[in-house]
């Protein structure tokens, strides 16, 4: 085994290399439909901006799909840097685009896509790709050839100069995903809600093997695609249309908001779509979290001015969130988003956003249309009366415990299982800012003093034996000792179990230990998915005010997102050293605000779910044999010399 580390272990990756070394970082690998996708945004955004009226997209025959739209289409004159055609480098250049520019006569101020890295990837994964191009008066040709352009770009002809627009046609690469053709019904799906989302765009789908040609329009927006979904469901409210975007706000841009459609049913399905710049975010995110809070805000609000609370009844938000449907359409100037595929908004400042945008309009709706009104409140009172009775259960069960919880516990107030939550916290420090920031309610704080036991090869009737072991099996109700498939899962007393250390290396050890305990002797706890890892910020950047922006903290998880952040102000135009820089030395460092903003608010926070059958359990238990078994010292030593430059290239 080659143990060599030296400079010529470091390679620079170049031009597409980067992607096609690691294409899952870029989008998805079940099928392409995500690198189609990022050229279908282009053409929704020029939609979006008022330039584009059309989206054509053909399924060809051999495969391949194409994108047309009668927009501005792409610059095509030469790159004053890059010393090619603008056309060459948006599909050869990663982080390269027209969209960065968000002041003054920017040419997209609200976009989907924000990374410069969307149509690049598409080119990188196609064994093929053509764009044909008419602008100022003339169509212009250029092949790519996997990746690369087989000769410059050229001017084929001439047309009228009222005439432009772009046409993209990409051959997927099969190699690279795990089936080879584009999902034409997810596509078309995908099709319909960005025409849902362009009111006076027409959008069209046409399959070229069978001749059908599918075309959609909604002059009604979001209001009618919510109606045509709820058709079949019983509403006990009409449907509910409201837009808001922010005007000389000091806290927001001009033009940042929503749309959005709201119907509240008794019975039946819900519908939840979201959007963000018209991409679709699939996992929700921010711009859901501040829908959910203007809501229940405004229901809460228009309840107890009316006095419509029975006694002993507390709403909380997913009472009055559980039956509602709704379609939002965010606009947001710089969106974030979790990983390329931008499945989910992660933008601390989309919740406050949306919920602010909202919260004024519905209440004023509410009070206008009381019948309605009654009926949403009463949907909420019912789903918290359920809610509560749900509590009373379980907590008639635990009572027969006669287990008495650990005194560094700081237990909440709320028995709902469904929505208690534990915070496993490294140190006396962290645990009294978290005890402080939390939601008392539904958050419960376990500060543990030290590294805990590694537990991995230790016997069950020994476990007790540790007192943070002991604590943490009291207070999550689980007993180790029973055989794994007798286990109690109905004494478990907190839905949700997050390992909260820092981020640090003496951080990940922890977090590791506590992982060997939960999977080694609570392996139930972790296959039901209760298991989370908290991921608290290492930065902190304070931006100063400008213009009309206010000063803002921007909280960065590693040192690739305070370099991207950073990069970030500076394209705003945010003078270079005008910001500061601060690093978290522990969780302690936090205050009990700052705490509750980054690692511990369910609507902002940033954490990872523990899946336990990655690779079967037969792999994952062989795994901890190597990393955490006493008697595996060689092989672990092996496996670290072996993979540790790939640890600190990642770092």
């Amino acid at each position: 085994m080659s143990t060599k580390y030296d400079e010529s272990s470091f390679k620079v990756l170049r031009g597409l290399d980067p992607v096609r070394q690691r294409p899952g970082m870029y989008t998805t690998l079940d099928n392409p439909n995500h690198i189609i996708a990022e050229v279908v945004d282009n053409a929704c955004d020029e939609a979006l901006a008022g330039h584009a009226k059309n989206i054509v997209v053909t399924a060809h025959v051999d495969g391949s799909i194409s994108i047309s739209d009668d927009g501005r289409g792409i610059p095509v004159g030469i790159h004053p840097e890059e010393k090619k055609s603008v056309v060459e480098v948006a599909f050869t250049v990663l982080h390269s685009g027209g969209k960065f520019d968000k002041e003054g006569d920017g040419a997209y101020k609200f976009a989907g896509g924000l990374h410069g890295v969307g149509v690049a990837v598409t080119n990188a994964l196609s064994t093929k790709v053509e764009v044909t191009v008419k602008r100022d008066g003339g169509e212009h040709f250029l092949r790519f050839i996997e990746g690369e352009a087989e000769a410059p770009l050229k001017k084929m002809s001439a047309c009228d100069k009222s005439i432009s627009g772009t046409m993209v046609r990409a051959w997927p690469n099969p190699k690279y995903f795990d089936a080879p053709n584009v999902n034409l019904n997810q596509l078309e799906r995908a099709l319909r809600s960005k025409a849902v989302l362009l009111p006076g765009a027409t959008i069209t789908l046409t399959y070229e093997k069978t001749g059908d040609i599918k075309s959609w329009t909604y002059p009604d927006g979001l209001r009618g695609y919510l109606a045509e979904a709820l058709a079949e469901s019983e509403l006990a409210t009409p449907i509910l249309f409201q837009e808001k975007y922010a005007k000389d706000h000091g806290s927001f841009s001009n033009g940042e908001g929503g749309a959005w459609a709201l119907a509240w049913s008794s019975e039946g399905s819900v519908v939840r779509e979201s959007y963000v710049n018209l991409i679709p975010t699939l996992s929700g995110g921010t711009h859901e979290a501040g829908l959910r809070d203007g809501v229940f805000n405004a229901v809460r609000s228009f309840a107890e001015l009316h006095g419509l609370l029975p006694k002993g009844i507390k709403l909380v938000p997913e009472d009055a969130f559980s039956r509602l449907s709704f379609v939002l359409s965010s606009k947001v100037l710089d969106p974030q988003f979790q990983g390329q595929t931008k499945n989910k908004l992660v933008s601390r400042d989309a919740l406050r956003l949306i919920s602010t945008m909202l919260k004024d309009p519905l209440e004023l709706w509410l009070n206008d249309n009381t019948d309605a009104a009654k009926k949403i409140v009463e949907l909420a009172i019912q789903q918290a009366q359920s809610r509560l009775k749900s509590a009373q259960k379980v907590e008639k069960k635990k009572g027969s415990s006669v287990a008495v919880l650990p005194g560094k516990l700081t237990d909440c107030s709320s028995s709902d299982t469904s929505r208690t939550e534990l915070f496993l916290v490294e140190g006396d420090s962290a645990g009294g800012s978290a005890k402080q920031g939390r939601n008392k309610e539904f958050q419960a704080v376990l500060p543990l003093r030290g590294k805990v036991l590694n537990t991995f090869e230790v016997e069950k009737d020994r476990l007790f034996a540790n007192n943070e072991v002991h604590d943490i099996a009291v207070a999550i109700g689980i007993d180790p000792h029973a055989p794994v498939d007798t286990v109690d899962m109905s004494t478990l007393r907190y839905d949700k179990i997050f390992i909260m250390a820092d981020a640090d290396v003496d951080g990940s050890h922890i977090a590791t230990l506590l992982l060997t305990l939960f999977y080694t002797h609570f392996f139930r706890v972790v296959e039901a998915g209760h298991i989370y890892l908290a991921q608290p910020p290492l930065y902190r950047i304070d931006v100063p005010g400008m213009g009309k922006k206010q000063a803002h903290k921007i909280y960065a998880l590693n040192e690739g997102e305070l370099t991207s952040t950073q990069d970030k102000l500076r394209k705003d135009k945010y003078r270079e050293g005008s910001w500061s820089v601060s690093r978290f030395k522990g969780l302690g460092e936090m205050s009990p605000e700052q705490l509750w903003d980054t690692t511990l608010n369910p609507d902002t926070r940033r954490s990872l779910r523990v899946i336990s059958k990655v690779g079967g359990p037969g792999e994952t238990m062989s795994k901890f044999t190597m990393l955490m078994s006493k008697q595996e010292a060689a092989a672990r030593r092996s496996w670290i010399e072996y993979h540790g430059n790939e640890v600190m290239a990642d770092i």
